[in-house]
């Protein structure tokens, strides 16, 4: 058997832009990315703390250092620029993994520069 669990979020990121023309994803800054472990185009479920919203799409990666967080297509309708998400990703598991299963949280500044990186929530 397996269950799917938190893999891995960026807790607390702030929204750079919202392009509605643009071909769908979100645009997360390649440093964020790597302190995450998160990958071009996985998926991602992003959470608004602003409005409530939740929602699915995959990950195109920013310019490093440029600490974007950038919404895409039709999830552009879902934020506005400053408000607050928690990006999460998620993995399967088998019972064995999670014997020592540690996700990644990677909590960030207002300014998206990453606070701390905590993998024993």
């Amino acid at each position: 058997m397996t269950i799917e669990m938190l893999y891995s979020k960026i807790h607390r990121a702030t929204v750079t832009d919202a392009n509605l023309n643009y071909v769908g994803s979100i645009t997360i800054d390649e440093e964020l990315m790597e302190a995450a472990n998160m990958r071009v185009g996985q998926k991602v479920e992003v959470l608004n703390v602003n409005n409530g919203e939740r929602f699915s799409t995959y990950i195109i990666v920013g310019k490093r250092g440029q600490k974007d967080i950038c919404l895409n297509g039709a999830a552009a309708r879902k934020v506005h620029k400053g408000d607050k998400i928690i990006i999460v990703a998620y993995a399967s598991y088998d019972e064995k993994d999670l014997l020592t299963y540690k996700p990644k949280v990677v909590i960030l500044k207002d300014d998206n520069t990453i606070d701390y990186v905590a993998q024993n929530i």
